[in-house]
């Protein structure tokens, strides 16, 4: 380009730092703006499986993918399923020097991307309430603080709810059906060794009809789970969702009949139950092409949490920074990111559906069709990222 771009990256996750690290390697400067006040104001989730044909490209392309390795945990792509009686249906292993799938926590994946961008990229606890398309081409970021910045190019990767989406967009969110109820174990080899043995180093899930837990082994002896189920989205009615106790009756409830020591995962849960509902944008979700502004990762294509998404995201973000690099024009960029990111997110949404109809079926059709004893070979529990 015969000027360098202003470019203005929304959303400090790992599709928007990835993004802003490549720039970076060939001399574009960016400016990542995050509502986060630092780099620690929060949890950043659980363990992210990092696909070879993804998120590794992306990695590659930062130039991380070695220091990824050396943090990441191959060992963490075994996966167990059982059945609500906790029979073990199918084990699934890695082989010797598998690295097809190593896993991640998220926290660690962060630290790295923001480890290795130039010092003041990210300005913390910056939000933005809008984008304005400019009729010159370029875009004007709203500040919370009501001021404004112009940038040739502003990339949302500000997630779900995205901000600036509605410049290219009006799709929103819907709720999906299903609900996730993010549950804890701290310790969990020594504190709590039936979970420990369920989960093994990897990922369990057990799963009847329209229910199922899931459970996932991170770094330092912590565990995730996930309560999931289909129902409406609100299904804690009359429930104060802070009162663990009687949070914890509720789900009990749900899940009576079911092996006891599949119910210890709700009784043994540590700390609160987060509830988080599904929420999935249409499909395909597509725009009309507007100057200066893009978007990456759930903003552009949010789908369900099969494992997909976040490997989307990093390869978004390496995509975009490499048309930017590679054309002379930035509306050439956008034309040659969004002209493959686009359809490739129309695919992975509708291939994502597909696969939750099998992890939770909707109908007692669906039910039937994929019965919980015959998992088809290429469905891996929900992924929750």
């Amino acid at each position: 380009m015969s000027t360098t771009p202003r470019i203005a990256i929304i959303g400090a996750g790992p599709g928007g730092l990835v993004c802003a690290r490549v720039l970076q390697r060939h001399g574009v400067p960016v400016t990542v703006f995050e509502r986060e006040n630092d780099p620690h104001s929060r949890s950043q989730g659980g363990t992210l499986d990092i696909h070879e044909e993804t998120g590794q490209v992306a990695l590659r392309a930062a130039g991380l993918f070695d220091r990824f390795l050396a943090l990441s945990r191959p060992e963490g792509q075994q996966w167990r399923l059982y059945d609500r009686h906790a029979a073990l249906i199918r084990h699934d292993r890695a082989g010797e020097g598998d690295l097809s799938r190593p896993e991640i926590d998220r926290g660690r994946l962060r630290t790295l991307l923001l480890d290795s961008l130039a010092p003041g990229t990210v300005r913390w606890g910056h939000c933005v309430s809008a984008v304005t398309p400019l009729p010159d081409g370029t875009a004007r970021l709203h500040h919370h603080d009501h001021t404004t910045e112009d940038f040739d190019l502003v990339i949302g990767a500000d997630g779900a709810w995205s901000r600036v989406r509605p410049a290219l967009s009006d799709a929103q969110p819907s709720y999906a059906g299903i609900t996730m109820v993010e549950i804890r174990f701290d310790d969990v080899d020594h504190r709590h060794p039936g979970i420990a043995r369920l989960v093994g180093a990897g990922t369990m899930s057990a799963k009847a009809g329209r229910r199922s837990l899931v459970l996932q082994r991170n770094s330092n002896g912590h565990v995730r789970g996930y309560v999931i189920f289909r129902g409406p989205q609100d299904w804690h009615a009359g429930l104060d969702l802070a009162d663990a106790d009687a949070v914890r009756a509720r789900l009990l409830a749900q899940y009576q009949g079911w092996d006891e020591s599949l119910l210890d995962i709700l009784r043994d849960n540590e700390g609160a139950f987060v509830n988080r509902p599904m929420f999935v944008l249409p499909v395909p979700h597509t725009w009309q092409r507007v100057p200066g502004v893009t978007l990456l990762g759930d903003a552009a294509h949010l789908m369900p949490p099969v494992g997909v998404g976040a490997n989307l995201a990093l390869l978004d973000g390496a995509e975009l920074a490499r048309a930017v690099i590679g054309h002379p024009t930035l509306d050439q960029a956008l034309d040659a990111y969004e002209g493959v990111m686009l359809p490739r997110a129309a695919e992975n949404a509708e291939t994502a559906q597909q696969m939750l109809t099998r992890l939770m079926p909707d109908t007692d059709s669906d039910v039937a069709a994929f019965p919980d004893t015959q998992w088809p070979s290429d469905a891996h529990p929900v992924h929750a990222q």
